[in-house]
């Protein structure tokens, strides 16, 4: 099998339309890491993506009568890139169905590009069905993002062009992993001529289709993905995909949010070029592997996979990278309502950076304080947390705090009395025209809502957090609307942070 893949990606077409990307050291990454890192920059390929190759490869294959009636695809962004440009190439018509959720810098380059853009669903998965189905009624032929042989060779490139670049033993290769096409070309590539170097894969804790499909040794298909890393946000990986991945690949890694943004940002620092969140994974992986199995001196490479950022997401990106690098630690510390007690604070802070602090006087025996403090490591923060308690200044660590990261730190000081028997819910949804004001339109007008915060974080989901004053007789309503309104949601009316700033 593997040597069929060989042959396969071999004799893939595709460097009509892809560079061979520059693999490249990443010197102040690997210093901090002590362990040597490549970068593999695949963000630097004409459509800022690795998703041309397979698309290209697999539309070079087709007949004539084939590229006549035109292509049809469904993609979050980059393998529309990597078709419309390989129509363009080919002189083929390409329709691509994309989600709506898809960052508009992705859908202005497929349109730039010649193509026709359909947007539909708020997902990869319901953009793919409506291809399928609109692909079947006007003959034209789908060029599936990952789950097709020739796709996975045109991906599987990648993994041909590192060792080739790079003769010396490579421990790992770190490969993003959505539905699973680059990382069975490359694992492919990868174990059939070295099979000692690790394969391993990196999703994201929210979008971990193939994790938890391996781990159940069938495809699972999720209920839910995080649109952050719009790129690998795959609700079910492919069947052939699945097949390579479960024999080939020696272990997939998960990373949070804040980790990838960090990620992000180490990248920036060391190549002054700003990764898209999937292209911020490999190396996330490779810092949480590093950590875990406190390697040294090892070889590790990273598929920074793309580029396509919305520019409005980099607030988003910027905010949560120190907490995702360790950096900076969120604490709710309760002190005394006394002169002198904030001068006693600052002291036991010391030397260290305070990033944020928010105070309002709320209680005429007790300050709770919202804090940031700059730290170099988790274990500092459990350090700091321990000495302000030994000192009588009770603190809480929200550094992993959901609602307090995104919504609480901007509330803070906001008590009312006229808030009695107050919900508090926290809500996502895909950012698309509408999402918020039909959220609004679904409410009954018994419900009170006492408290509303939401930001926009450009293609990101959108986050809002509600307290609704709700009356007895209208909880069952209540509860159906929830379960109707189609909308992850979180009851966080038990959460501490909001007991302590908000209630």
């Amino acid at each position: 099998m593997k040597e069929d893949y060989l042959k396969r990606i071999l004799t893939a077409r595709v460097y009509d339309v892809a560079i061979e990307s520059p693999l490249e050291i990443a010197v102040g990454i690997s210093h901090t890491l002590s362990n040597r890192i490549l970068l593999k920059r695949e963000d630097l390929q004409p459509v800022f993506s690795f998703k041309l190759r397979g698309a290209y490869n697999k539309m070079a294959h087709l007949s004539p009568a084939e590229l006549k009636r035109g292509v049809i695809c469904a993609s979050a962004g980059n393998h529309a890139q990597g078709v419309a440009l390989a129509a363009q190439k080919l002189n083929c018509k390409a329709t691509i169905v994309m989600p709506v959720t898809t960052p508009k810098i992705k859908v202005d380059a497929v349109v730039r590009r010649g193509a026709h853009v359909v947007l539909h669903g708020d997902s990869y998965h319901e953009a793919s069905e409506y291809a399928n189905k609109l692909g079947s009624s006007k003959k034209l032929t789908y060029v599936h993002p990952y789950d097709d042989p020739l796709v996975i060779a045109g991906q599987g490139t990648i993994g041909m062009e590192i060792l080739r670049q790079h003769q010396h033993p490579i421990d790992a290769v770190f490969v993003p992993i959505g539905g699973g096409g680059l990382i069975a070309g490359v694992a492919a590539y990868v174990k059939a001529l070295s099979p000692k170097t690790k394969i391993i894969g990196v999703q994201p804790t929210d979008s971990n289709a193939m994790y938890q499909s391996i781990k159940a040794n069938k495809r699972i298909t999720l209920s839910h993905v995080n649109l952050f890393a719009d790129g690998v946000a795959v609700k079910q990986v492919g069947e052939e995909t699945f097949r390579l991945a479960k024999e080939l690949v020696d272990e997939i890694v998960l990373v949070t949010t804040d980790e990838i943004c960090a990620a992000i940002k180490d990248i920036y620092q060391d190549t002054r070029s700003v990764m898209e969140p999937s292209g911020g994974l490999a190396l996330a992986g490779i810092k949480l592997y590093a950590a875990r199995e406190k390697a040294k001196d090892k070889t590790f490479v990273a598929i920074c996979c793309g580029a396509n950022m919305n520019f409005d997401r980099l607030r988003f990106v910027a905010e949560r990278a120190q907490v995702g690098e360790h950096h900076e630690a969120l604490l709710a510390v309760t002190v005394p309502e006394t002169r002198g007690s904030f001068r006693r604070f600052c002291e036991l802070v010391g030397p260290r950076n305070v990033t944020e602090f928010n105070y309002r006087i709320a209680d005429a025996k007790v300050a709770h304080l919202f804090v940031g403090v700059q730290i170099h490591s988790s274990d500092e923060a459990k350090k700091l947390v321990a000495h302000f308690n030994k000192q009588g200044f009770d603190t809480l660590d929200l550094t992993d705090d959901e609602m307090a990261k995104l919504h609480v730190r901007h509330l803070v000081g906001g008590r009312s009395a006229l808030a009695r028997e107050e919900s508090i819910y926290r809500f996502e949804f895909p950012e698309r025209p509408g999402a918020l004001m039909r959220f609004l339109n679904q409410m009954s007008p018994n419900w009170n809502i006492s408290l509303f915060h939401y930001r926009n974080h450009g293609a990101d989901v959108g986050r809002i957090l509600v307290g609704l004053q709700i009356p007895k007789n209208e909880r069952a309503a209540f509860a159906k609307f929830l379960k109707t309104l189609g909308y992850e949601y979180v009851d966080e009316t038990d959460n501490p942070a909001y007991r302590m700033f908000l209630k």
